[in-house]
């Protein structure tokens, strides 16, 4: 096919940008977005539908770049085709502030939909937008109304197919169906290392069609109008389709086009001038000639658009006022009104009851009441679900009608696959009408562990339940124990982690995870049973610690001399040790602290009160002690070794994990 001279301005206008931001700021990498180019302007100049006054409105499809490292193809496509992207933020590519960073980041860049840089995860977030999709057409759509009809394009590389994760979601999306997913895999054949052909021989198509996908192999990814007629192909399928697209990373740059330097060096200035001479481009570094902005303007289009889609919508409200009402508020990822009373009054039940049952078996009853009050709650575990405990009589597991439509369900099946669930998820939160949970062990984190960084890293609000949460889970042994978890956790900046206690401070955790807009929660769950705690305020729970049981409480009149810390399952072994201490005469606070997290944002005064200054402190915890010494303590029972295969309560004990052992640290600690 022939190339239109128009569709050669518009994917020129791409490569002069990538070339010079990446000169300038003399880092990034030009290779793909100048390799890319064409499939760009396929996509974003003919079946794109987005609006570039408003990247949020409801109706737009999904774009993400999942070869992040190419970020500079997204922000020239930002900025030809007319979104807020001015082009003294292309000269400030990877600058600080700018919001041209180097990796597209979601809440940065108006018109980008998430936060790409860890290769795989993009398409994988991919995979949940388009799974938030069909979920949402099946729940709102009516006849003549299809409000929710939208596609998600993703384009990838070789980097994110030969990360693990892209196993996990792609399984997932060809089982699942999601024929509004569109992937355009940009075949160049390189990486940083050089020619891809060593250690990656996989046969791409292939491997999709054994997932359930749609494959158009073949494709020349310089031909505009083969890749236009490739997605125009995909769009018309009952799968998710993989478009292989066959392209020369550095196109156009004549010494460069081909090898790994084209991918992350800049070009340098003597082959900067080649290619504007090779290309025919005869303007100044960050010269766009009117034509090409003219070629590539979507504001008038997209108003368009929009203006269809709202009138849809107004039509939509007008038929189905209640749905419409509840599609707007789940969009905006609001909470109905009557979530404070709903909140309120589990929180009370849990308390009124005073169960002795695990902290999973206690999340599991949360659930029980705020999956049945709130629609947008989408459950999921990654083949634990007996064990996590994340399902509930308001959410059904999801599979597929004979059409391929979704059931209904609000349970997800994510197999064995812990990294792709959490990521997964991350693309549900990021593309709205839905708060994702999913469960599996703790020790497990550390396969999801990097899509939690990211879901922090983009303030999205993905609550995250591991069960299973100590030495406690016995037999099983120190492959499942988790020891370090609780503390790595902690470590992540935006992230919430909750250890709860008893059922009470379990369902506070789960009404402050979900009230959580702008963060994400990990949930740390017991295996065991943990009895109730009285408490004198359940106000004060959500405060991340408070003051759980003063001397008067265990009949002694004096003040406390010491204070206990304990998280989850240790609490029980705090009161305990109090009591034993009161026997002798020695007053003790007890503080529970289910999140540290939480607790490191209180006011000075709060924390003051909590933990008076002058007050020894012994902190207990079935972890690592790294991360207690912050506040002060004299001592820390924890255990800094891993575990051993035996029943829990022989663990505990071997481990020095006992009301006994904690009385006497308390006793040394007092005794200087």
């Amino acid at each position: 096919m022939a190339t239109q001279p128009s569709t050669t301005l518009m994917a020129n206008a791409i490569r002069a940008l990538a070339m010079d931001a990446v000169q300038q700021a003399n880092s990034g990498h030009p290779g793909a977005p100048m390799g890319m180019a064409e499939i760009a302007v396929a996509l974003w100049g003919r079946h794109l539908r987005h609006n570039p006054a408003n990247p949020h409105w409801p109706g737009r499809d999904r774009f993400v770049l999942s070869n992040g490292h190419g970020s500079m193809l997204i922000y020239a496509l930002l900025h030809l085709t007319g979104y807020d992207l001015p082009m003294s933020e292309l000269r400030n590519f990877r600058q600080l502030h700018s919001k041209t960073p180097g990796h597209p980041e979601v809440g940065i860049t108006p018109g980008v939909e998430t936060t790409t840089g860890p290769l795989g995860q993009g398409v994988t977030n991919a995979v949940g937008m388009a799974l938030a999709e069909k979920l949402l057409a099946r729940e709102f759509n009516r006849d003549g109304h299809a409000i929710v009809d939208h596609f998600t394009y993703v384009f990838l590389g070789d980097g994110c197919l030969m990360e693990g994760i892209s196993h996990e979601a792609c399984a997932l999306a060809g089982a699942w169906k999601l024929n509004k997913l569109i992937a355009l895999y940009d075949d160049n054949g390189i990486s940083i290392d050089g020619k891809v052909a060593p250690w990656f021989i996989d046969d791409t198509p292939r491997r999709f069609e054994a997932y359930g996908w749609n494959v158009i192999p073949g494709v020349d990814g310089h031909d505009v109008d083969a890749v236009d007629a490739a997605i125009a192909q995909a769009k018309k399928s009952d799968k998710p389709t993989i478009i292989c697209c066959k392209t020369n990373i550095g196109q156009g740059s004549p010494n460069r086009a081909g090898t790994a330097k084209a991918h992350g060096e800049a070009l340098g200035a003597e082959e900067i001038k080649l290619t504007r001479a090779a290309l025919g481009w005869t303007h100044e570094a960050f010269v766009i000639p009117a034509e090409a902005y003219s070629q590539w303007d979507a504001k008038a289009s997209g108003a368009a658009l929009e203006a269809s889609w709202n009138s849809a919508f107004d039509a939509y409200q007008a038929a189905f006022p209640d749905l419409a009402g509840e599609f707007s508020r789940r969009t905006k990822g609001e909470l109905p009104a009557s979530w404070a009373q709903t909140a309120a009054e589990a929180i009370a039940a849990a308390n009124a009851k005073a169960e002795t049952v695990a902290t999973r078996k206690a999340s599991q009853i949360a659930l029980e009441a705020f999956t049945k009050a709130l629609p947008e709650l989408l459950g999921g575990s990654a083949d634990l679900t007996g064990s996590n405990l994340t399902n509930t009589s308001s959410t059904p597991a999801f599979r597929l009608e004979a059409d391929g439509s979704s059931n209904g369900g609000r349970h997800i099946n994510y197999g064995v696959r812990e990294f792709g669930m959490a990521a997964i998820m991350n693309g549900l939160a990021l593309h709205g009408g839905f708060i994702p949970y999913g469960g599996t062990f703790l020790t497990f984190s550390d396969y999801s562990r990097n899509a939690i960084r990211m879901a922090a890293l983009m303030k999205q609000r993905v609550i995250h339940v591991f069960t299973h949460d100590s030495i406690g889970l016995g037999e099983d042994g120190p492959t499942h124990q988790s020891v370090e978890h609780a503390a790595a956790l902690r470590l992540i900046p935006g992230l919430d982690v909750w250890r709860p206690a008893d059922t009470a401070e379990t369902a506070v955790a789960w009404a402050r995870a979900i009230e959580s807009k702008d963060r994400p929660t990990a949930l740390l769950l017991s295996r065991q049973n943990l009895p109730y705690a009285p408490k004198a305020s359940l106000d004060d729970v959500s405060r991340g610690g408070y003051v759980l049981a003063e001397p008067a409480e265990v009949g002694l009149k004096k003040k406390a001399q010491a204070v206990i810390i304990a998280t989850g399952s240790e609490v029980q072994l705090a009161l305990h040790a109090q009591q034993q201490l009161a026997v002798q005469g020695i007053a003790v606070r007890v503080v529970s602290m289910p999140s540290t997290t939480v607790f490191d944002r209180q006011d000075a005064a709060w924390k003051k009160a909590v933990l008076p200054a002058g007050l020894p402190r012994v902190a207990v915890e079935a972890g690592v002690t790294a991360g207690w010494w912050k506040y002060g303590c004299a001592a820390v029972i924890g255990i800094d070794t891993y575990g051993e295969s035996a029943p829990a309560g022989v663990l505990f004990k071997h481990f020095h994990f006992t009301a006994e052992n904690v009385a006497a640290t308390v006793q040394t600690v007092l005794q200087g």
